[in-house]
């Protein structure tokens, strides 16, 4: 398996595959879906600011999942924008022929994979942190594993989960609603997942301190030890 980190403007992401053309195939991807987003921000700068649900004038695939994923978790279309280029990546390794691919975008995950994958739960102090893993089953679609914090990260916030990890197979869905119910669980108030609906996000786990919250169907989660040094993130440059 190679391993190759990949850092472009505020892209700073970790792929993973079989093959160096699967590589180079998620890059281009990547690449090419940061230059549409920024192609439209340059005209509708609003799309970048918003951090309510906004209806662009685009009909580009990477403008559009923001978008909608935005409106389905009541969040900014920003909020989804690390998981839609990660899943643009992985799209396009898949279309090169990968069965295996990973691509972590700053703790916002797209895979497709043929074989198990573990993903560590880094959540800053929390006692839990990198201490368990979720144990990824073969997947023959691609998936999102996304994952929003109020205290580990520089993305905005208005919550206090040290971890929300989201899966789906909307890997910007996954992202949305990452922040959605970042900002808004508490220890004593899980009514965001209310607003959930089963048919889209496949499940839940969120950690606040010494406390876990859960909704939904999730992987197994095993004990592990989780080298923080491989989450893709800024401080790591």
């Amino acid at each position: 398996m190679i391993r190759e980190r990949f850092f472009f403007r505020q892209t700073i992401a970790t792929i993973l595959a079989d093959h160096p053309a699967h590589i180079t195939a998620a890059k281009e991807g990547i690449l090419a879906a940061r230059q549409v987003l920024e192609r439209y921000i340059a005209r509708d700068p609003f799309f970048q600011s918003s951090l309510e649900p906004y209806e662009p004038d685009s009909d580009d695939l990477v403008i559009v999942r923001m978008a909608e994923a935005g409106k389905k978790a009541n969040v900014g279309p920003m909020a989804a924008v690390a998981g839609a280029i990660a899943w643009a990546g992985v799209e396009a390794m898949v279309a090169r022929g990968a069965s295996f691919g990973v691509i972590d975008n700053g703790g916002d995950i797209a895979l497709v994979c043929d074989r198990p994958v573990r993903v560590g739960v880094h959540a800053g102090t929390a006692p839990i942190s990198d201490q368990v893993a979720f144990v990824v089953p073969p997947q023959t679609g691609i998936l999102g594993v996304c994952t929003s914090s109020a205290t580990v990260g520089p993305s905005i916030s208005f919550g206090v989960a040290d971890a929300v990890t989201v899966f789906a197979h909307d890997v910007a869905l996954a992202d949305a609603w990452a922040t959605s119910v970042c900002n808004r669980i508490r220890v004593d108030d899980t009514s965001v997942f209310s607003d959930l609906n089963p048919s889209e996000v496949t499940g839940v786990f969120a950690v606040l301190g010494r406390h876990t919250r859960q909704w939904g169907t999730l992987p197994p989660l095993v004990s592990a030890t989780v080298d923080e040094h491989l989450i893709s993130a800024g401080d790591r440059l």
